[in-house]
């Protein structure tokens, strides 16, 4: 199927905003793309080619696994590592955030992935109004509702959901490390 067959069947399902595409690709920059399922964040940085877009680099959050992660893999601190592993993996410089036609709201898990792309080395046009708090991006939020919640997969994990902010830490530092040195 041809490039203007797809593009017109996106557009009659809604599946593609090609007024967003269009602006995002005025930017001439990378687009850092970030898409949230039930219980995992992709993360991509993708550049505009004519023959249609080109992937540079691409994370998923079960990635995390391979550097320890013992938390869930769809949520905020969860988000914010796989946009720091995704920046770390790349050259890339700068980037423009595509979050598609995915609803977002003011300090949604999909910022992590920018915040923690940002706090790697790459830079993004991102408000500080919309990324969720500093505590948020560290578990801190569920740690302190560990006491109350059933965090039994986490426990099964060998994690205590209350250490979860010392253990995002730690994951994070290990990332760091083994993509410096990789």
């Amino acid at each position: 199927m041809g490039l203007e067959k797809v593009a017109m069947r996106r557009r009659r399902e809604g599946t593609t905003d090609y007024r967003q595409r269009l602006s995002l690709l005025r930017s001439a920059r990378p687009r850092l793309v970030v898409r949230k399922s039930d219980r995992h964040f992709t993360a991509q940085l993708v550049e505009y080619r004519d023959q249609g877009d080109d992937v540079i680099e691409s994370t998923h959050s079960s990635e995390l696994e391979g550097y320890g992660w013992l938390g869930g893999s769809g949520n905020t601190p969860a988000a914010y590592l796989t946009g720091y592993l995704l920046a770390t993996r790349t050259g890339v410089d700068e980037a423009v955030l595509d979050v598609g036609l995915q609803k977002v709201d003011r300090g949604a898990s999909l910022f992590a992935v920018a915040v923690g792309a940002r706090e790697a080395g790459i830079s993004l046009p991102l408000g500080g109004e919309v990324t969720p708090s500093e505590e948020r991006m560290r578990g801190e939020h569920i740690a302190a509702y560990a006491e109350e919640g059933d965090f039994a997969k986490y426990r099964e994990r060998g994690l205590d959901p209350s250490d979860l902010p010392d253990h995002f830490e730690s994951v994070r530092e290990r990332v760091c490390e083994e993509t410096a040195g990789g």
